[in-house]
């Protein structure tokens, strides 16, 4: 059988049973700067969570089971699942700049957190605890998808050198269709 990678990231911190890990970013939110700590321990790549992700999706994404051995593999898990539902938005983009701001408003928007019934992965995730609990999980995944959508579109659509309007990467888009773990988050609709 073929190896699934999981996550080398590990934290103390945890929001539900999720590691609360930190990670590069530009957006504000719990995260406000990335704890050495919480890079993979083994390659000096200084990948975070969210680097790791993108590393891992070609990868994980063919495998409908997924066996979690440790908190961070939850937050690549979802991670996982929300660059599918981001690159089904940049298949349906016809520039650059209206994929960035279709990602900017998808990473935005009101999601179900772990304990909604429309979550989609209630079985391998905690529901918070309290209220401050519930907002302190929404805001650290919304970080997390605005920080993911935020580095995608440079992987998937990059800038071309003479400023002319460049054609999305087919080896990302392809994968707009998969479903991880046969699950999907179904905020975007592509049929």
């Amino acid at each position: 059988m073929p190896a699934i990678y999981h996550s080398g990231c590990q934290s103390k911190q945890m929001i539900g049973n999720m590691s609360k890990l930190t990670f590069r970013t530009r957006h504000n939110g719990p995260i406000k700067s990335l704890d050495r700590e919480h890079l993979r321990r083994e390659d000096p790549t200084d990948l975070d969570i969210i680097d790791e992700s993108f590393y891992f999706f070609k990868s994980n994404v063919f495998f409908a089971n997924f066996e979690i051995t440790c908190e961070s593999d939850r937050n690549l898990v979802y991670l996982t699942l929300f660059i599918i539902e981001c690159l089904k938005l940049i298949s349906k983009s016809t520039n650059r700049r209206q994929a960035q701001q279709d990602l900017m408003n998808l990473s935005q928007q009101k999601f179900a957190i772990p304990g909604d019934p429309k979550f989609p992965l209630n079985n391998i995730y905690t529901r918070p605890r309290n209220n401050a609990e519930a907002d302190e999980m929404r805001s650290y995944m919304m970080q997390m998808r605005q920080e993911c959508s935020t580095r995608l579109i440079d992987l998937v659509w990059p800038l071309s050198n003479d400023g002319g309007n460049v054609q999305p990467s087919k080896w990302w888009t392809c994968f707009a269709r998969r479903k991880f773990l046969n699950i999907q988050l179904n905020e975007v609709d592509i049929y």
